[in-house]
C-alpha cells in the first residue's frame, strides 16, 4: 500500500567491461533500515562478494563503505536494494566515490552520531523462520509466545523514542539472557541488534487472570479451553486488547454483542488459514495476498453461504473482516497439531466499549472490560501507543482500498509530491488520524477513532505526543477541519501555532492526490455522509476542481433538509421523507420508510419540515443512500455508522445481471426517487431497485464529471470520500469513468474516508501558507 522506493543516486548495475579495479565507494541508505536485520544483510553480501568495509547505523540511516573490484563494487551496489530484508523500505541510496585503503575484511562498528533522521518500521506478522522454532518441540523458544526476529515482530508498538535501540523500547525492562545475548550480537544471525528478542528465560511473561490463574505456556492451555467452552476472554496483543470469542458458538457471539453494545455491526473473525479463510468468503488473488503479506490487516471478503460462523457475527453485511494470525500468541491460541481441538474461527474485535477508544494498559483492561470479558491472558510488555488492527479490501483490479490504516501500515513514510515545512494535520472528529510531514515525507498516527468520549481525546494526545517522538518532527503549523464544533478543530486552535483550516472535501481530493504523487489540478468527486461547507450547510455530494492551493465547486447534490441532524443519521426513515418531501412524493402509508416512522414523530417531522425547524441544508451522498435504504425497507435504524449504506450495498450485490440504472442528475433526484416509487409499487426486488441505485449514482457521476471537463479540459478524476469505500460503486465509476477517457484515481495508501483526512490537510496547508 506504500509508495515505490525512491531512490537518489541509487545503486548502478554491474559494470560490464570486466574491469577490476579496485574502488571504494561511501554508499548512504536511507529509509527503514535500523532494526530490520540491514547491517547483517550488508555483512553477509560483502562477506559473498569478497569485498571489504565498514557499516554502520547513522543519524539518516545506514553508512557503508565498501572496497573491491569494479565488477563486485557494482553487484553489490545493484542487490542493496534488490535483495533488501523483508521490512526494510528503502527511501533513497547515495554514492560518493573514496580513495582505496587496501584493508581486508568486513566490519559491522558503532553507530555514528550527528543530525538526521531514521525511521521505526510498522509490526510485522511472524515470519515463517520463528513459525517453524515455534512448533519444533527441540528448538528452545519451542511454543514462546514472543517469539521475534529482526524480520518479523513488534516494532513501532513498543518503541519509545528514536534513534531505535532496545533501551528506546519497552524491550529495556527485560534483560536478555546469555544464550539471547549471544545472538543479538551474532552478525550472521538473524537475530543480530533484533530489538524485542526474548526466550522462555528472559521474558516477557504471559498470563491468565480472572476466575483461574495460570502463567506462560499453562495459561495459554486454559485460554484454549474456556474459549471452546464458550468463554470471551480479553487478549493482549501488540497494540491493545481483542475481545476474543469461538465465532461459530451463537451463544458466545450473541453474548459478547451484547456486553459491548455492539448493535448490529459485524465483527472481525481470524482463521489459522486461507484454506478456512476461504471457506468463509472468496478469496481471489488480490485478496490473497493481503490476507498473507506482513502486515496481515483484516481483509473483507465478499461472505460465502452458507458459513459455519454464528448468524450474530455479520448481520445484514456482504462482506466478513477476516484475518490471519500476526503474532504468535494468535498461533498457538488455535494450537499445535499435539493440542486438545480449539476453535477453529475466532470473532476478534477491539478490546473496548463500542464507541471507546482502544484499551492498552492493563490496570485499565481490567476496569473497563471488567463486564465484557470472562478472564484476561495478557502479558507484561507495555504497549507504548494504541494500534487497532488495518482493515482493507481488493478491488476488481487487484488493488487495495484501505478502510483503516493502522497495524502493520503505521509508521510507514509517505512519499509527497511536494516538499513542505514541518506541519501536524489533526484529521477530524470521525475516524481520526493525524500526520505529520516535513519535506517531501509525511507519516500517519495509528486509527484513533471518533472523538467523543474524554478517553478518546486522551488518545488523540498520546498518539500526538508518539508520533513526533518517533519522526522528531517539530511542527511549526497546525492544519485542521473547518468545522467550527470539532473537537480536533478546537485542540489546534488551542495549540497556539499558526493554524490553517481546510475545507473538509478539499482535504479529501488533496489526500488521493498526494498518494499517487500529483501536482496539477484535477476533478474531485468527494461523496461523503458529513463535511462543513462554505456556506454552512452539510456538504456531501461534491464535484470539485482543485488542487492543493484551491478549488472550485462545479456541481453538488441538490439539497435537502436534514431534519434533526444527527437524529437523521440515526433514523434514515427521517433522511426518505425529507428527500420524499423535497421531489413533491406523498408521504403514503405503504412506503416502507412511511410505516417505520412513529405516527407521533411523523406529524412532528411534517412541522419541523415545512417550518424549516433544526433542518440544516445538505447535498450528503451519504444521506441519500440512507434515505433510499429506508425508502426501499432494507434499514430504517441504523446501529453503526453507514449501516444503511452498507445493508443496500449488500441487497445489490445479490441482484441479477442489471445493465440499466434510473436517470440521475445531481441536480435533480426528484425522477429517480419517483421512479425507485414506482418499482416498489410494481413489485420489483429490493436487490433490483438496490442495483439500478447504484447504477444511477455512477451515471450522475459520469455525466457531471463530461460537464466538468467540458468546462476545464481537466481529464484527471479522483474519487474520494467515505462513500468510495462501497466497493461496488467505487467499480462502476472507475469502469464508467475510464470508458469515457478520464484517468481515475482512487485510494490505495490512505482510506477515502475521514482516516485519509489528515494527509491531504497537510499538503493544502503547506501549499496555502507558501502562497
Amino acid at each position: 500500500m506504500e509508495q515505490p522506493l525512491v531512490s537518489g543516486t541509487a545503486a548502478a548495475e554491474p559494470d560490464t567491461n570486466g574491469s577490476q579495479r579496485p574502488v571504494r565507494r561511501l554508499v548512504a541508505v536511507g529509509g527503514v533500515v535500523q532494526g530490520v536485520g540491514f547491517r547483517p544483510f550488508v555483512h553477509a553480501l560483502a562477506i559473498e562478494l569478497d569485498l571489504s568495509g565498514q557499516v554502520a547505523n547513522g543519524p539518516a540511516g545506514v553508512r557503508i563503505e565498501i572496497e573491491g573490484g569494479t565488477d563486485a563494487v557494482a553487484a553489490f551496489c545493484h542487490r542493496l536494494t534488490v535483495d533488501a530484508p523483508p521490512l526494510a523500505d528503502i527511501v533513497s541510496v547515495a554514492t560518493s566515490e573514496l580513495c582505496p585503503t587496501g584493508g581486508t575484511g568486513f566490519a559491522i562498528v558503532p553507530s555514528t552520531t550527528g543530525h538526521g533522521r531514521t525511521l521505526v518500521p510498522p509490526d510485522a506478522a511472524t515470519c515463517d523462520a520463528c513459525l517453524t522454532e515455534l512448533t519444533d518441540p527441540a528448538n528452545r523458544r519451542h511454543r514462546h509466545p514472543f517469539i521475534t526476529c529482526t524480520d518479523c515482530g513488534p516494532r513501532f508498538t513498543i518503541t519509545t523514542t528514536m534513534p531505535y535501540d532496545r533501551s528506546t523500547t519497552t524491550m529495556a525492562a527485560f534483560p536478555m539472557c546469555p544464550e539471547c545475548a549471544a545472538e543479538y550480537t551474532d552478525p550472521s544471525g538473524r537475530r543480530f541488534h533484533a530489538q524485542p528478542i526474548a526466550c522462555w528465560a528472559c521474558g516477557p511473561r504471559l498470563r491468565l487472570t480472572g476466575a483461574v490463574r495460570r502463567e506462560d505456556g499453562a495459561a495459554l492451555a486454559e485460554a484454549r479451553r474456556m474459549l471452546a467452552a464458550g468463554a470471551i476472554l480479553a487478549i493482549k496483543g501488540l497494540g491493545g486488547y481483542h475481545l476474543v470469542c469461538d465465532a461459530t458458538d451463537p451463544r458466545a457471539v450473541g453474548e459478547l454483542r451484547r456486553r459491548k453494545a455492539r448493535g448490529d455491526k459485524p465483527f472481525a473473525v481470524m482463521t489459522p488459514d486461507p484454506d478456512t479463510a476461504a471457506r468463509l468468503g472468496y478469496l481471489g488473488p488480490a485478496e490473497c495476498r493481503l490476507l498473507v503479506g506482513r502486515s496481515r490487516p483484516i481483509v473483507l471478503l465478499r461472505r460465502r453461504s452458507p458459513t459455519p460462523l454464528a448468524p450474530q457475527v455479520c448481520p445484514g453485511s456482504p462482506d466478513i473482516g477476516v484475518l490471519l494470525p500476526y503474532t504468535p500468541l494468535h498461533r498457538l491460541l488455535f494450537g499445535l497439531p499435539d493440542d486438545p481441538p480449539s476453535p477453529g474461527v475466532l470473532v476478534v474485535t477491539s478490546g473496548n466499549l463500542s464507541g471507546e477508544p482502544l484499551v492498552t494498559d492493563d490496570r485499565e483492561a481490567m476496569l473497563r472490560l471488567d463486564r465484557l470479558a470472562d478472564a484476561w491472558l495478557w502479558h507484561d510488555r507495555p504497549i507504548v501507543v494504541a494500534c487497532d488492527d488495518s482493515v482493507i479490501r481488493a478491488r476488481a483490479d487487484g488493488s487495495p482500498l484501505p478502510i483503516r490504516r493502522s497495524r502493520g501500515f503505521t509508521s510507514a513514510c509517505v512519499r509527497l509530491p511536494v516538499a513542505v515545512r514541518p506541519v501536524l494535520a489533526v484529521g477530524g472528529d470521525l475516524k481520526n488520524t493525524l500526520c505529520l510531514a516535513e519535506g517531501d515525507a509525511a507519516w500517519l498516527s495509528a486509527h484513533i477513532g471518533d472523538l467523543d468520549s474524554l478517553a478518546a481525546q486522551h488518545a488523540f494526545e498520546r498518539a500526538e505526543s508518539h508520533l513526533r517522538a518517533l519522526t522528531r518532527v517539530e511542527p511549526v503549523r497546525i492544519a485542521a477541519d473547518r468545522h467550527p464544533g470539532y473537537r480536533s478543530a478546537r485542540w489546534a486552535r488551542r495549540d497556539g501555532r499558526p493554524l490553517t483550516q481546510v475545507q473538509h472535501h478539499h482535504a479529501h481530493i488533496a489526500s488521493a492526490m498526494a498518494e499517487h504523487g500529483l501536482d496539477e489540478p484535477v476533478l474531485g468527486v468527494a461523496f461523503d455522509g458529513t463535511g462543513y461547507g462554505d456556506d454552512g450547510a452539510v456538504w456531501g455530494g461534491e464535484v470539485l476542481l482543485a488542487d492543493y492551493a484551491g478549488y472550485r465547486r462545479l456541481a453538488h447534490l441538490a439539497y435537502v433538509p436534514l431534519p434533526g441532524g444527527d437524529a437523521a443519521v440515526r433514523h434514515p426513515y427521517r433522511m426518505a421523507l425529507a428527500h420524499l418531501r423535497a421531489a413533491r412524493l406523498a408521504w403514503s402509508p405503504d412506503l416502507p420508510c412511511t410505516a417505520a416512522c412513529p405516527p407521533d414523530e411523523l406529524r412532528l417531522l411534517q412541522v419541523q419540515l415545512a417550518r424549516g425547524i433544526g433542518c440544516v441544508p445538505t447535498s450528503s451522498i451519504g444521506r441519500l443512500f440512507d434515505a433510499v435504504s429506508s425508502l426501499v425497507g432494507v434499514c430504517h435504524r441504523a446501529g453503526y455508522e453507514a449501516q444503511a449504506a452498507v445493508e443496500l450495498e449488500a441487497a445489490a450485490v445479490t441482484a441479477d445481471e442489471v445493465r440499466d440504472g434510473y436517470a440521475f442528475a445531481l441536480e435533480d433526484p426528484a425522477p429517480m426517487l419517483a421512479a425507485i416509487v414506482a418499482d416498489l409499487r410494481a413489485g420489483a426486488g429490493v436487490p433490483l431497485i438496490a442495483a439500478r441505485f447504484h447504477l444511477a449514482v455512477a451515471g450522475a457521476v459520469r455525466t457531471a464529471c463530461r460537464r466538468a471537463h467540458r468546462s476545464t479540459g481537466v481529464r484527471t478524476v479522483v474519487l474520494t470520500g467515505g462513500v468510495f469505500a462501497n466497493a461496488l460503486l467505487d467499480g462502476m465509476c472507475t469502469a464508467g469513468l475510464a470508458e469515457d477517457g478520464f484517468t481515475v484515481l482512487a485510494h490505495t495508501v490512505v482510506p477515502p474516508g475521514d482516516g485519509g483526512l489528515a494527509l491531504g490537510q497537510a499538503v493544502v496547508a503547506a501549499r496555502v501558507a507558501d502562497t
